[in-house]
């Protein structure tokens, strides 16, 4: 996935109410981006962090700019680029799926996005080939890392997502594939549950498992023209 057009560097301000962050520019202006992130931003959210932006495409839309990047010490680690838009993986898995790039998903001839499914919710992808079960694919964003090279999801109660595990494993239940993606945009060696954050979610990625849910995490490559998934990175949650 490669931005349409250079991006705009500048310093954070201050994020908050969720989706807003202030921004100085370079130019010296302050301008209010879209934080397109639910979540804690654990570490990634100090004011005079180098940030980098992206134009909204609707000349109509209220807030002129996207928060894409922040550029931090993860983990203690070297200083990264750490993508913080939860809006760009499942467009990254999407676009790795038509490019057949992810080994597990090889060989379906029709992707479907955004399926109703389960109890009232939405799968990210549902895959479909003949003489094989529908695969049900869910994606999640991660970008917590509180150790340099481990990635971790999530970074904060992450309820809804709990319920997705349940509803995947019911799918396996019924005779389906069900799998969950997470995409990590950052650089990392290794991934698992931040189970210290959210007990609750540990239990159901653990009810997944056992029932039969698979479970692969995936680093981008990022860099300023762009941000790709890059490589599988192992699972390491205990026994």
């Amino acid at each position: 996935m490669r931005f349409a057009e250079s991006l705009i560097q500048g310093r954070l301000v201050q994020r908050y109410k969720r989706f807003l962050a202030d921004i100085d520019l370079e130019t010296g202006e302050r301008i209010t981006a879209h934080c397109a992130n639910p979540g804690a931003m654990l570490g990634l959210k100090e004011p005079g962090s180098r940030v980098y932006l992206s134009r909204a495409s609707n000349p109509n839309r209220k807030l002129k700019f996207n928060w894409e990047f922040v550029e931090v010490a993860a983990g203690g680690g070297p200083l990264q680029l750490v993508g913080i838009n939860t809006s760009r993986p499942n467009l990254l898995v999407a676009e790795a799926l038509r490019e057949q790039r992810l080994g597990p998903f090889l060989g379906y001839d029709r992707v479907r996005p955004e399926v109703k499914y389960g109890r009232n919710s939405r799968i990210d992808f549902l895959l479909d080939k003949e003489g094989a079960p529908p695969c049900y694919l869910e994606v999640k964003n991660c970008h917590l890392m509180r150790q340099a090279g481990f990635a971790e999801f999530p970074d904060c109660i992450a309820a809804r997502s709990a319920k997705h595990m349940y509803e995947l494993s019911d799918m396996v239940a019924g005779g389906a594939r069900a799998a969950l993606v997470y995409v990590i945009q950052m650089e990392a060696d290794r991934f698992d549950v931040a189970r210290d954050i959210d007990r609750a979610y540990d239990e159901a990625f653990r009810h997944a498992l056992a029932a039969g849910v698979e479970c692969y995490a995936y680093m981008c490559r990022i860099t300023l023209d762009g941000v790709s998934i890059d490589r599988p990175v192992p699972i390491v949650t205990p026994g």
